[in-house]
């Protein structure tokens, strides 16, 4: 069967919003509260009873999150820090912003996330936190990494950037933490608020150290100083940032979130179809979901090219695909050989065997709730047909 090209662009990805999201942000813009106000303090609330945490501090970005978290830790200057070259570079930015040291372990190359057997090689008398990354919706072995974590005495501070709604053995991410997990609603997210992100913890020490932080360090009722019962009296308990998520952003989310159930069948649904099409082409596979991630969020389908049955690589792969109208990407070339990495550090190419291989060969396709099933289909059978055109 001959392969015919659309006309227009599928793009890798493309944020699905309704009526709901539209008149949620409408009815805060008529409200005049577009500041952190009621709505952000609703959709900590109810993102918190989501998931299964006990306290929830929106922020402006995940990777706000995550240096928050790495702050109430009281990570500091000469601390190691260990984590994963498999992730976006923020992960590693604000171990870099807290003054520590980051240290890199190598993924599982089943799993694609960290593995904890790397985790033990790496740390020493100054390792003092592990940041385990949530790859692309799949769980990390969190059972090994907390036991390793009490066994040394160090804090956890989970990125979940991808993980929304994935389970690890039966519990939601961020269920009952008791150190942090850190959450991403950017535009690409599976719940977007265009920027924007999530701390959730049930440990009542590190939510009070980190809340006021979010806000210049302001005392928690200060967002209210200008409502008819507000004060203007303020105290400051902390020398904090200007990292709060705002109304806005949270009206968004809380309408995203009324939808997320439905938004996120869509995706299972096209997942499996990826699943099971994919499967029938020689020349790729995909990843395999790990016996411990119970429920994945199904964040990222990503490609992985049987390189050695094809006669291109996959650069002109992708190259391949957008001249068939398929957006993509690549999640993610390894923070360790980013040159500003590289120079700082000392990481050269050879470092992390498993994480560079799996790099040079990952493609990651169109999957999102606003596709269409026939969005799907042609993506499987642009694949098809460069693999056909191009497999030894």
């Amino acid at each position: 069967m001959s392969f015919e090209c659309r006309e227009d662009f599928l793009a890798y990805s493309r944020p699905d919003i309704s009526e709901k999201e539209i008149c949620q942000v409408m009815d805060t813009l008529k409200s005049g509260w577009l500041a952190k106000g009621p709505k952000t303090r609703e959709f900590e609330k109810k993102f918190a009873e989501f998931v299964g945490a006990k306290y929830a501090i929106s922020t402006s970005s995940c990777t706000a999150a995550l240096y928050f978290a790495l702050e109430g830790a009281d990570i500091k200057e000469g601390d190691e820090v260990i984590t994963t070259p498999m992730t976006f570079v923020s992960t590693a930015n604000t171990i870099i912003h807290r003054g520590a040291v980051p240290v890199f372990a190598d993924i599982d190359p089943e799993t694609c996330c960290i593995d904890p057997g790397e985790i033990l090689k790496k740390i020493t008398s100054k390792t003092k936190a592990i940041v385990p990354v949530h790859y692309a919706g799949q769980a990390c072995d969190l059972e090994k990494i907390y036991k390793i974590a009490d066994d040394y005495g160090l804090f956890v501070s989970e990125d979940a950037a991808h993980a929304f709604y994935t389970q690890n053995n039966g519990k939601r991410i961020g269920c009952g933490s008791k150190n942090a997990v850190s959450y991403s609603f950017y535009a690409t997210k599976n719940l977007c608020t265009g920027e924007g992100g999530m701390l959730v913890t049930d440990d009542e020490e590190l939510y009070d150290k980190v809340s006021p932080i979010t806000s210049h360090g302001m005392s928690n009722n200060a967002w209210n100083r200008y409502a008819r019962h507000g004060s203007w009296r303020y105290d400051v308990t902390a020398i904090g940032y200007k990292g709060n998520m705002f109304d806005m952003q949270a009206a968004l989310g809380l309408a995203q979130l009324e939808r997320f159930e439905e938004m996120q069948q869509k995706r299972e649904r096209f997942a499996q179809i990826y699943d099971r099409e994919f499967d029938k082409i020689d020349c790729v596979d995909y990843i395999k979901i790990a016996p411990n991630t119970t429920v994945h969020s199904r964040h990222l389908y990503i490609l992985k090219l049987e390189l050695d049955k094809l006669k291109i690589d996959r650069d002109q792969f992708i190259i391949e695909l957008n001249e068939r109208n398929v957006g993509t990407s690549v999640h993610f070339a390894p923070v360790h050989l980013m040159s500003a990495y590289r120079d700082r550090f000392g990481f050269k190419e050879g470092d992390f065997p498993n994480t560079e291989q799996y790099w040079n060969r990952i493609v990651s396709i169109p999957l999102y709730s606003s596709m269409e099933e026939e969005d799907v289909y042609y993506v499987i059978d642009a694949v098809r047909d460069v693999a056909e055109k191009f497999g030894k």
